[in-house]
């Protein structure tokens, strides 16, 4: 079978009947079928096929035979389909001339996302969103947005900010301000990240944009990044607009979370040009170890690869633990290093993130030019979010109370921690850093086989709002991610919810 046909078929199929792959999966459980979200991204990827059961399950749901989804009718398959669109057109024609009617254009979304997730902002939360339209109040344990929960600004950040407005109305240079990458380049000196000079420095309206940047001037079609499963799934997204493909690694919860070396090890072939780390890392919360962090730089300076850093929350580690930057590791390799305020100085919404270029820049002469080529085009990130990166980075580290034993994310920590251990049919590994924690559920006991309608369901009941395993590219129906920055007391009243649901919840 003919694994890019079948997938062209289902694409169509799909789009025929306007379904997305999540309604597939949704329609699998109703009929107690085991088909999990990444099975059908890999199906409408041409990754693989299915077995014959699945293949029959999806013959029904779109009504067209198992012989026409395999491709076994290709022949007859093809005249029918141009016999039966010039039939149609031919009569519609003809309708619509006698009804005086022109038919309208309608536009669609690119099929390059027909394989983009980014459930964050998905299903769920829409559903949440149509709840809290009709005067339901929902708490929300979904997203890293400190605002909400009462983290603030620090009063200095805001006071340099509004002294500065005036200054700010004007694009300024496409890289940046001279005083935001000056301090920048000095932060990322004291981390000791090699050969970085001012040029090597650009901000952007958040890191979301860079990721989005570095890809986009990387990629050609079929190129392949290694990225961590579970992952901050802007990443799978982006590699994938960028026509790459992400090929993801096993981060081992049994290893508190650490990348599978011997696993990224099978997965590099001639098509991968980079290894992408999350550390600290988004969903699971863990930090890799300086050892941990080597294996990486030895297996990508074996394969000459790129390494890209997401460190983000670089400054929002606990337990006396050392952050440590993959490129201080690497000054022989080329990497490409992300940060910025939005976690670790609370100002999510000010979007000001940056990245830094680092070690032998020499091999990466040209990906540079596309980098610059882009960074132009954008003109600037957020000018009066840049004015204030110099006080943020050289100032009063108001998070440093926060993360230490007595501090609010700490404490919420330990909390969450015990308190999801506490209930029967979950465990959790200790987070280590930022604020996330990525618990695993017994998908047996509650005969969970997709995990998307169990944080629904959740929702529904107990107006809770949780992200399932799925939404960060994890491939088991069994994990989701709980955001700790609500006080305890509210955390307290969550978790309450969540072991009085499970205490009756059954899937299937």
């Amino acid at each position: 079978m003919d694994k890019n046909l079948f997938a062209e078929r289902l694409n169509k199929c799909m789009k025929g009947k306007g379904l997305k792959q999540i309604d597939i999966v949704n329609a699998a459980a109703d009929k107690k079928i085991k088909l999990g979200k990444s099975h059908v991204s890999q199906y409408v990827s041409g990754k693989t096929i299915p077995r014959d059961n699945i293949m029959q399950f999806l013959s029904e749901l779109f009504g067209v035979t198992t012989e026409y989804l395999s491709g076994s009718d290709l022949e007859t398959e093809n005249s029918n389909q141009a016999e039966n669109k010039n039939e149609e057109e031919s009569e519609n024609d003809i309708l619509n001339r006698q009804k005086g009617e022109v038919k309208m254009r309608e536009f669609k979304k690119s099929t390059k996302l027909n394989n983009v997730l980014y459930d964050v902002r998905g299903p769920v939360v829409e559903e949440a969103a149509r709840m809290e339209a009709n005067g339901t109040q929902v708490l929300k344990l979904n997203i890293g947005n400190p605002a909400p929960f009462g983290f603030r600004t620090p009063d200095e950040v805001i006071y340099d900010l509004s002294r500065q407005l005036t200054d700010c109305e004007g694009y300024s240079a496409s890289k940046g301000m001279f005083s935001a990458r000056k301090a920048i380049m000095q932060y990322a000196q004291n981390k000791n990240l090699p050969n970085v000079t001012i040029e090597d420095i650009y901000t952007g309206n958040g890191v979301s944009e860079l990721i989005n940047l570095s890809m986009q001037a990387l990629l050609d079609d079929g190129d392949e990044v290694l990225v961590p499963s579970p992952d901050y799934p802007l990443w799978t997204a982006c590699v994938t607009l960028a026509g790459g493909k992400a090929v993801h690694y096993i981060c081992d919860e049994e290893s508190d979370w650490y990348p599978d070396i011997d696993d990224m090890r099978k997965k590099i072939n001639d098509n991968t040009k980079a290894i992408v780390i999350i550390n600290p890392n988004n969903p699971t919360g863990a930090l890799y170890n300086r050892e941990v962090l080597q294996q990486i730089v030895d297996l990508a300076r074996e394969k000459q690869l790129m390494i890209f850093s997401d460190e983000i929350y670089d400054r929002l580690v606990m337990d006396d633990l050392e952050h440590v930057s993959i490129a201080s590791l690497a000054p022989d390799l080329f990497c490409v290093t992300f940060s910025g305020l939005s976690k670790s100085h609370m100002i999510a919404g000010f979007r000001i993130g940056w990245m830094v270029l680092s070690g032998n820049k020499e091999l990466g002469k040209d990906y540079i030019q596309g980098i610059n080529m882009l960074s132009n085009m954008r003109l600037c990130s957020n000018v009066p979010a840049q004015s204030i990166v110099q006080t943020a980075l050289g100032g009063y580290q108001s998070v440093t109370n926060y993360i230490v034993p007595g501090g609010r994310i700490y404490e919420q920590r330990e909390y969450i921690y015990k308190a999801l251990n506490d209930i029967p049919g979950i465990t959790a590994v200790k987070p280590k850093a930022a604020f996330y924690i990525f618990p695993k559920i017994d998908a047996k006991k509650f005969g969970i086989v997709n995990d998307e309608k169990f944080v629904l369901d959740l929702l529904k009941d107990k107006k809770i709002l949780m992200i399932h395993g799925g939404g960060f590219n994890w491939g088991q129906p069994d994990h989701f991610r709980v955001v700790y920055l609500p006080r305890i007391e509210v955390l307290q009243e969550a978790m309450g919810k969540l072991g009085d649901f499970l205490s009756y919840y059954k899937q299937s």
